[in-house]
């Protein structure tokens, strides 16, 4: 039993009256539920006299006669979802409706926006027993006559106790408790929903980004009605922990795509998610990502303004925001020019690398492993103007960063007159592009490569290949 609930033998009392008046299972379900403190959920399953343990076999034989499939649902469930400490699935929710013979609304699982009054209204009966019928709206009224007797006994010339006071008292208690106590997501449903992030920044960096971007609406859909409902203070720092990773995630995909307006908003979002969350190194993780927003599409001075923040919040502790804050930094600063300040940076980025804890062989997105520092740190001595010995590593699953780094490296020959040696290049890390993978931001970084190229050089025969291997080739979109 609950906090703030009666006692069974208050319901077993309803349900001699609902007996003896030959009410309806709803009325008396409503009649529990105004009176015994309990949601509408369980409320239909006192009404009925029924053990959570009778509850599960009855759900269980239903599924079987009617051929409706696995019940999944279990005692510890059922509590959970009696007492407002979890949500069942759309799928459970019909099981019950079935059950019961009721509806979500009046399980107490759906709101009712109706603007009628749906004819006769089913009575909601108040505490005590023999009392005459209320409808759920006079709820409103209660609790105004609740406030009008504390005014007015503040206004008293002298303040008394006396047992209808704290009563009230005592009945403010309980409903703040129940209020406190209401929940939506249970502890597995928060569990379940940090694996599917995982999952995500597992899956993320070797997926195609618009059917992913797709999967990540989809999820997002979920994570938003969850925290849409007053949740307890950990469940929700979970959910929107949850929805800072899954727009990262959408944000990055978009500027692959290209979208720079919806990345830009969706950055946005996990600003604001981070920043209400309060986790410092949250905060650090999402300016230190937005910062590839501006570095890939024209503002190097902002990718370094945002790093460097990255950097700021992260503090000095060593954690992948940290290096991530320091390694954009560099990257920017070589390609603006500022080579001794980016020289300085890169530096830094290794050392905080060097001194985080090792995180296991498990690559995932935003997390800073060697193989990403490897990429920045090539990324920077290109920029720098070094000559680069690197090639890819064996292919497998497909990955976009050694693609830019050919990029990167082509964009580097033709700036020596390489023109030649820069198109191959070019041409040989758009081929190895798969077609799904093949975004606007693969795309435009090799016309910038071919922009490049002193127009006397255009009729060039690797210049050409080039030319027309981009005329041809449609970003994803």
């Amino acid at each position: 039993m609950a906090r703030g609930e009666h006692a069974p033998a208050c319901a077993r009392r309803w349900r001699d009256q609902a007996h003896s008046e030959q009410w309806t299972p709803w009325q008396t379900a409503q009649a529990i539920h105004g009176c015994c403190g309990v949601s509408l959920l369980k409320a239909h399953r006192l009404a009925r006299g029924w053990s959570a343990r009778q509850v599960i076999q009855e759900l269980e034989e239903m599924c079987e006669r009617q051929d409706l499939g696995e019940a999944r649902a279990s005692i510890d469930l059922l509590n959970a979802w009696e007492n407002r400490r979890a949500r069942p699935r759309p799928q459970t929710i019909d099981l019950l409706a079935r059950l019961y013979r009721a509806n979500a609304v009046r399980l107490g699982l759906a709101g009712d926006y109706c603007d009628d009054d749906g004819g006769t209204r089913v009575v909601v009966l108040s505490g005590g027993e023999g009392r005459a019928p209320y409808r759920a709206e006079d709820r409103i009224a209660d609790d105004m006559e609740r406030r009008a007797l504390f005014h007015h006994a503040l206004l008293g010339s002298r303040f008394v106790m006396n047992g209808r006071l704290l009563a009230e008292v005592e009945r403010t208690r309980q409903e703040v408790d129940r209020t406190l106590a209401f929940t939506t997501v249970s502890e597995e449903q928060l569990d379940w929903l940090d694996e599917q992030v995982l999952r995500y920044r597992r899956e993320y960096i070797t997926s195609a980004p618009l059917p992913m971007l797709y999967r990540l609406m989809l999820e997002l859909c979920d994570v938003r009605t969850l925290a849409a409902a007053r949740q307890p203070a950990i469940a929700q720092r979970r959910l929107l922990s949850a929805t800072v990773m899954l727009a990262l995630l959408s944000a990055d995909a978009l500027m692959k795509l290209g979208d720079t307006r919806q990345a830009h908003a969706w950055y946005g979002t996990a600003r604001t998610a981070s920043d209400d969350m309060g986790d410092l190194r949250l905060r650090a993780l999402v300016r230190a990502q937005q910062a590839m927003l501006p570095y890939y599409y024209g503002d190097l001075a902002e990718t370094v303004r945002l790093a460097r923040e990255a950097r700021m919040l992260a503090g000095s502790a060593p954690s992948s925001p940290a290096a991530l804050g320091a390694a954009a930094e560099a990257r920017a600063l070589a390609r603006l020019g500022e080579h001794k300040a980016a020289r300085i940076a890169l530096a830094e980025a290794e050392r905080i690398f060097a001194r985080m804890p090792p995180e296991g062989h498990d690559h995932l997105a935003f997390r800073f492993s060697e193989r990403r520092l490897q990429f920045y740190r090539i990324g920077t001595l290109i920029e720098l103007g070094e000559e680069v010995d690197w090639t890819p590593g064996p292919s497998g699953t497909y990955a976009i960063d050694p693609v830019l780094i050919l990029l990167d490296q082509a964009a580097h020959l033709v700036r020596n007159g390489k023109i030649d040696d820069a198109c191959h290049l070019a041409e040989k890390a758009l081929l190895q592009v798969p077609p799904e993978h093949r975004t606007s931001i693969v795309l435009s970084r090799a016309r910038a490569v071919l922009s490049e190229v002193p127009e006397r050089r255009h009729r060039v025969t690797a210049v050409r290949r080039l030319t027309d291997l981009l005329a041809d080739a449609t970003p994803v979109s």
